[in-house]
């Protein structure tokens, strides 16, 4: 099973209303819970970990989620209320204003954390769940406790916004790449985690020496590049696709690529250590491919796998 750790929260979505101006409609989201959304439609063995409110939208997130097959056993429930996400879209391209405090995904503390099951056999950890705390810190202790025999997937989705102390950041999730398998990171991403003046191969190469096998950039429309520790590289472009908006398009790539490594048996510490070019560009591929369906559609709704 592919444990998904991190956020779930509601995303607001203007929508016309009859009167004229637009309203706001409650859409299930995060970047965490659309990943393991995606990969339950995929048909991959998968669970949620994180805070979820026993209010009503708490509830609309449950009942997501087993709507698409995602084992909910090590969701932490409590009183407090779910994170709200407002979503502005301009182009077709997302923008978020944030309603977290004191909500039960981000209070979410260590003592909280479940110990895993061992059919837990690859975490993912991701989204603004690694920058608010003391959630983020609870995050980081489980990657460390759980994270040594498991394959671990880490994408750092950075909003600048939401990071209160720069440097206990930087200092956190140093540590969490250190202990990750896969990094995958947008070139913004990149150039805020290694802000010095050193071009994006340079820059992903210093990601690589802090401990990853693979690291993967994306480009939005330029497609997706791997990188593996051994030197090796490949590039896979992005998919064609008439866009209706953006929501949700990296977090179902990384669905994408995790499942595709999973079926074909590499999603391990050992075959990750040792992976060819050849599963990466399938897998990158195959995450392009979910991302490319997932961004003709309105908000984070990812394909199911007969639909690919």
């Amino acid at each position: 099973m592919i444990l998904c750790c991190g956020e779930a929260l509601i995303d607001m979505i203007p929508t016309p209303t009859a009167s004229g101006p637009d309203g706001f409609v409650p859409h299930s989201g995060g970047a965490v819970f659309n990943t393991s959304i995606a990969l339950g439609r995929l048909g991959v063995q998968t669970g949620m970990l994180t805070g979820m409110s026993n209010d009503m939208f708490g509830q609309q997130l449950v009942d997501g989620l087993k709507a698409s097959h995602v084992d909910v056993s090590q969701v932490v429930t409590s009183s407090r209320p779910t994170t709200l996400a407002f979503v502005r879209l301009v182009d077709g391209h997302a923008t978020y204003d944030f309603y977290d405090e004191n909500s039960a995904g981000r209070m979410l503390a260590l003592k909280d954390m479940p110990v895993l099951p061992t059919e837990v056999t690859a975490l993912y950890f991701g989204g603004i769940s690694l920058a608010c705390e003391p959630g983020a810190d609870a995050y980081a202790a489980l990657l460390e406790r759980e994270g040594q025999k498991r394959a671990v997937m880490l994408d750092p989705n950075i909003r600048p916004s939401f990071i209160r102390d720069i440097d206990h950041y930087r200092t956190r999730l140093d540590r969490m790449i250190a202990l990750s398998d896969i990094v995958k990171v947008s070139d913004e991403d990149l150039n805020w985690i290694l802000p010095s003046p050193l071009s994006l191969q340079e820059k992903v190469e210093t990601l690589l020496d802090k401990g990853p096998s693979v690291v993967i950039l994306t480009r939005g429309g330029e497609g997706a590049t791997g990188f593996l520790a051994n030197g090796g590289e490949v590039q896979v472009p992005a998919l064609k696709a008439k866009i209706t908006d953006t929501v949700g398009a990296g977090d179902t790539f990384n669905a994408g690529v995790l499942a595709k490594l999973s079926e074909l048996g590499q999603l391990h510490k050992p075959g990750l250590a040792e992976l060819s070019l050849d599963v990466l560009s399938e897998a990158l591929a195959h995450g392009a491919r979910v991302a490319a369906v997932t961004v003709s559609r309105a908000g984070a709704n990812p394909p199911w796998a007969g639909e690919l």
